[in-house]
């Protein structure tokens, strides 16, 4: 059996190989990529003889997935999968597996980064103290009594509702599947935007998500309110959160995520948005997560060729 991974994981070429050598029986042919391609060409080339593909965030279309004659398995070493040709793979019979949990506390980590960033006007305060000014204007905010909201209450959803709790936030939440939450109170998606000060995103992206913070929804946010979005660039229309931005609807608001994968062109309506902390699509990037994701991944092809899949997406 080979096995292509077609992209960088992130991880050390001999941590990864380590960590692919005790999982995988030493019939595996592994393959590793140490660079990245995208154009259809050259990731058909990869892969055109590959039983098991491993890919993180790559997008990969219908016709690289055609011309992937042998391929049975797609190892996604990310959470979406809304960058894999799915309806291509189910007409092909291919198995899709993805990586859930393993950026659990990476992303939630940036989400309160992100947010105090904003609040105390961190990135402001260091461009200031480096041309020998003061804290003028930059008085900031604290945490404890705001009105938290999660949209969205998975396994990172519910984490950040746990950590805004401990800051001593009120927290809310909405979500399709209502969990068991100590301390959190379930509201609609109107009331929630309505009454939070802080609104924090962690939805997957799907046909009920896209645009679901668009125009009218911003326009039931406080003026005060700030947003923060981990989740998937298209869950927000672009072009209204500007909008609410430039025109102090809302106070601010940091994004991780945008329609496509960084690099991310510089005429982009949020890049030129008042009160907008932007990164680039670096919330599950952390060292540790990036292990957790690559054993996840090797145990999925491991179970998979077993007979036994996990994490299976279709």
């Amino acid at each position: 059996m080979k096995l292509v991974i077609i992209e960088p994981l992130g991880v050390e070429e001999d941590k990864l190989m380590e960590i692919a050598h005790k999982t995988l029986p030493d019939s595996v042919e592994i393959v590793s990529y140490q660079n990245r391609v995208t154009d259809t060409e050259s990731l058909i080339k990869r892969g055109c003889d590959a039983d098991v593909i491993m890919v993180a965030n790559l997008p990969l279309n219908a016709e690289v997935i055609k011309g992937c004659k042998n391929l049975k398995m797609l190892a996604v070493a990310f959470t979406g999968i809304d960058h894999i040709a799915m309806e291509r793979c189910n007409e092909q019979g291919i198995t899709v597996c993805n990586c859930a949990g393993y950026s659990n506390a990476a992303v939630s980590d940036l989400v309160f980064g992100l947010l105090i960033s904003l609040y105390r006007n961190i990135i402001s305060c260091n461009e200031v103290v480096r041309k020998e000014g003061t804290k003028d204007g930059l008085v900031g905010f604290e945490l404890e009594g705001k009105k938290f909201g999660v949209i969205g209450t998975g396994a990172i959803g519910s984490r950040v509702a746990n950590i805004a709790q401990a800051f001593g936030c009120e927290v809310y939440a909405y979500s399709r599947t209502v969990k068991d939450l100590t301390g959190v109170q379930y509201v609609s998606l109107e009331d929630l935007l309505s009454v939070c000060d802080i609104i924090s995103l962690h939805v997957p992206l799907n046909d009920d998500t896209k645009a679901l913070i668009n125009a009218d929804n911003i326009a039931l946010m406080k003026p005060e309110a700030v947003l923060i979005n981990t989740a998937r660039g298209p869950v927000v229309d672009s072009e209204a959160l500007a909008e609410a931005l430039n025109n102090g609807k809302i106070a601010g608001a940091a994004v991780d995520v945008f329609e496509n994968e960084p690099p991310i062109s510089k005429e982009h309506p949020l890049l030129h948005a008042k009160n907008l902390i932007a990164t680039p699509h670096a919330a599950f990037a952390t060292k540790e997560a990036l292990v957790k994701r690559a054993i996840i991944d090797f145990d999925n092809v491991k179970y998979w060729m077993e007979g036994n899949p996990r994490n299976v997406m279709n």
